[in-house]
């Protein structure tokens, strides 16, 4: 960005430089000559970037706007805010511009140590979320006519009423806890003061859809360490659909050459064109992969060579986390000095987690609590911005386990499927509506903006925790670290005087640094040795879900400008393996899976691997509504399908 806008680049060459040498998607070019020259789209091509919103900023005259900007507002009428999205865990620095208390835009921030000034596109444009009709505006309680709108002390007290009522029936082993990561950090301290203080033990920010969260107890890389490191390992999802921004500063060090890309991955990724070398596995066996990393002699070499970060996160939603454990395993026992970038996706997860939302072992995390919610063995289910039926990768087990809890408690800002089901709904602050910090995948705490007003008569997660407290004073026992606390920052100089590796974390701090600052590992247990699958049949396809950028998360969907690049579902194998299933691409098939079937059609896509169906996850629907997330089972290391033409 300064490049462009400092350094004598007129408008057309500005947006060029940005389309073709930061994000590497060569959609536009020059057409005329002289002064006549102009900045066009291929013909019959669309400008199909997941970073076309920079192409827009970076216009040093201001030719290009956006869409969903335009005409709304003169730049003069904006007043903005520095703040940090929370899109995805890359954390990158935006300013939150408003008008007449309505959000009108975000522009990244030139962040020298995260995102450079960029933004992906879902980033950018989720701020129409906001304003959203949809938005949850009031507390809600059922009745026998369902959910109806109620006050603020009716919502409280029904909560509370719950909470009495699963220690007294069953004790706070009752209780499950689900979610924090889309909230603040001082949000998922505040649930995890008042689950401590209750004694609830059943408790997560992931949904099964993440790694163990000792991953976060290995040394740490940060996202400039990575940009710079002689060798970067990939051994997680595609980087380009979950952390854009990331996939641009790792692609920039590979152009430069200061960096060499290793990847290990069951099909093509965004990252592949760009890899030094590419090391395909069948789904499950990336420890194989790792080990066989190892033994070539040349990039042993180059490992050896200098210094090593390992990108590492879920690649295969419908494999165990197993399974990446123990490739991880594999590489830091062979490459101790190596360092470690936790791919987690959602905004705030490392924050959530390092705060107290993680589970004290793994038959507590967010699976087991949706067990044993499903077996009838939790009284009360709250559920903190986390909605099971699209979050969760086995939507069998987040139906039973709704189904299965006595009473459900939803905290949100939008009505999603599984709020629907819930006794009570609390409606939540959303983002820019709140003030707060939030930690990103390297573990750096920046500022969040409270910039509008609340939706309705929404509030800050944490106050609705807070209260609980002052509420709960017969079941709570003994003091927490929020009994004082009534502004937002009153809690995070608690996260700062009892959080491990946040005590230089305060409001101070945050604010006056920009780039925020980097929290402590804290403490963190052993991350286990994983666990690899068994080779397939050679009946069988090996089932890999993923997700890409745009898909029905309520963020995506209730924005009107991205809402309509929501994936949809289809199963795409390789054009060999279709042709000897003897489909025509296109054609309706049948995914037969260990837990049920779902019909969609089949598509012939090169990038996958022999033997592999690679399905997009939480994606629109085929036809009769088939989701393949009814058909993976979490339980099992991996999930093998059978294919059959309709």
């Amino acid at each position: 960005v300064w490049v462009a806008r400092h350094e004598g680049l007129d408008s057309d060459v500005a947006v060029k430089f940005m389309s073709d040498e930061v994000a590497g998607d060569k959609l536009i070019h020059f057409t005329q000559r002289g002064n006549e020259t102009q900045v066009m789209t291929f013909p019959d091509e669309p400008f199909a970037s997941y970073f076309s919103g920079n192409t827009v900023q970076i216009c040093p005259v201001g030719a290009l706007t956006a869409e969903p900007y335009r005409f709304k507002a003169r730049p003069w009428d904006l007043e903005q805010q520095e703040s940090t999205c929370t899109t995805c865990s890359v954390g990158c620095r935006t300013v939150v511009q408003s008008s007449r208390d309505e959000v009108l835009r975000y522009q990244g921030v030139d962040s020298d140590p995260v995102n450079h000034g960029w933004l992906c596109d879902r980033g950018r444009f989720s701020f129409e979320s906001l304003s959203s009709e949809h938005r949850l505006t009031e507390p809600q309680v059922t009745t026998d006519a369902g959910l109806i709108g109620t006050n603020w002390s009716a919502g409280m007290a029904a909560v509370a009423g719950l909470v009495r009522q699963a220690v007294e029936n069953a004790g706070p082993a009752s209780i499950g806890l689900l979610g924090g990561a889309r909230g603040t950090n001082e949000d998922a301290f505040a649930w995890a003061q008042l689950a401590d203080a209750i004694g609830v033990t059943y408790r997560d920010a992931q949904l099964g859809d993440g790694l163990p969260a000792e991953i976060l107890g290995l040394p740490r890389a940060t996202i400039d360490q990575a940009a710079s490191a002689s060798t970067v390992i990939l051994l997680g999802p595609d980087i380009k659909e979950e952390l854009p921004v990331l996939y641009l500063r790792l692609r920039d060090a590979s152009e430069r050459g200061s960096t060499k890309l290793i990847e290990l991955s069951a099909n093509d990724t965004g990252v592949t064109r760009y890899a030094h070398r590419s090391i395909r596995h069948q789904p499950g066996l990336q420890a194989a992969a790792a080990r066989e990393l190892l033994d070539d002699a040349a990039l042993r070499a180059q490992l050896e060579s200098g210094d090593v970060v390992i990108v590492a996160g879920r690649p295969n939603l419908a494999e165990s986390a197993d399974a990446t454990v123990a490739a991880l395993r594999v590489l830091i026992d062979a490459l101790p000095e190596a360092t470690v970038l936790p791919a987690l996706r959602r905004g705030n997860v490392v924050g959530a987690l390092s705060v107290g939302l993680a589970p004290t072992d793994a038959d507590h995390d967010g699976l087991a609590t949706l067990n044993a919610a499903a077996d009838g063995r939790l009284e009360l289910l709250i559920l903190l911005g986390a909605d099971p039926l699209n979050d969760c990768p086995d939507h069998d087990l987040a139906r039973r386990a709704l189904a299965g809890a006595r009473h459900v408690v939803a905290i949100d800002t939008f009505p999603t499927e599984s709020a629907k089901l819930a006794d009570v709904v609390l409606p939540a602050a959303g983002y820019a509506e709140k003030a707060g910090t939030t930690t990103n995948l390297e573990g750096r705490v920046t500022a969040l903006a409270h910039k509008v007003t609340t939706a309705g008569t929404s509030r800050p997660d944490w106050m609705i925790a807070a209260e609980l407290i002052l509420t709960l004073d017969d079941v709570i026992t003994s003091p927490t670290a929020i009994d004082d606390a009534t502004t937002v920052d009153d809690v995070t100089a608690a996260i700062a005087a009892n959080v491990a590796g946040f005590a230089d974390v305060t409001t101070s701090a945050v604010t006056t640094q920009p780039d925020g600052v980097l929290a402590g590992a804290g403490a963190w247990g052993s991350l286990g040795s994983g666990i690899e699958a068994a080779g397939r049949n050679s009946y069988d396809h090996r089932l890999v879900v993923s997700r890409k950028l745009y898909d029905r998360a309520v963020g995506t969907a209730m924005s009107r400008s991205i809402a309509k690049l929501a994936s949809h579902a289809a199963a795409h194998i390789h054009p060999l393996d279709l042709d000897a299933l003897g489909a025509a691409d296109g054609t309706d098939v049948k995914l037969i899976g260990e837990t049920g079937t779902v019909i969609m059609p089949v598509t012939a896509d090169a990038s996958i691997t022999r033997g592999v169906v690679w399905v997009p996850f939480n994606t629109v629907p085929a036809s009769g509504g088939a989701h393949v997330e009814s058909i993976i089972d979490a339980a099992a290391v991996v999930n093998d399908v059978k294919i059959e033409v309709l």
